[in-house]
């Protein structure tokens, strides 16, 4: 026989109320994505600002430079922004871009393996773009403060 206690652990575990996790899920999400993106986009700040040659692929017909400024700007100060959960639906686009360059362009004729990563970036930041920043971020105190 089962006890009121036990259905009502059943009901939560299956509930499609997830407002609260959904909040706790897009914070999960944006600092994930931040640690591991960073990981990628602080060695090419300090490519960039270093003395030593740029070796970077160039893409969509810019310089070696020039992607590389792109690329550490997404990397970087648009996953600050992420982590941060200000603007996060703008600041992901950039990256979102970035990782569409990666996967299609610089690994486009690489394995699916070399390819993977950028993917699953990508999914990381499409599922910001639809979700937002959530209710832990600035994006949600700033709103808060405004009145909103």
């Amino acid at each position: 026989m089962i006890v009121p206690a036990k259905v009502n652990d059943m009901k939560r575990i299956f509930s499609t109320d997830n407002t609260s996790s959904a909040n706790a899920s897009l914070l999960v999400l944006r600092i994930g994505l931040a640690a591991l993106m960073l990981t990628h986009g602080l060695p090419k700040l300090m490519m960039l600002l270093g003395s030593g040659p740029i070796q970077f692929p160039p893409a969509l017909g810019l310089s070696s430079e020039a992607t590389l400024l792109l690329a550490v700007c997404a990397e970087v100060l648009c996953t600050v922004f992420v982590l941060a959960g200000l603007a996060t639906r703008l600041a992901v686009i950039p990256l979102m871009i970035t990782m569409l360059v990666a996967a299609l362009i610089i690994h486009g004729s690489d394995p699916f393996t070399k390819q993977e990563p950028a993917l699953l970036y990508l999914l990381i930041c499409t599922t910001l773009l639809i979700g937002g920043s959530g209710k832990y971020s600035l994006d949600y105190v700033l709103l808060n403060r405004a009145g909103h």
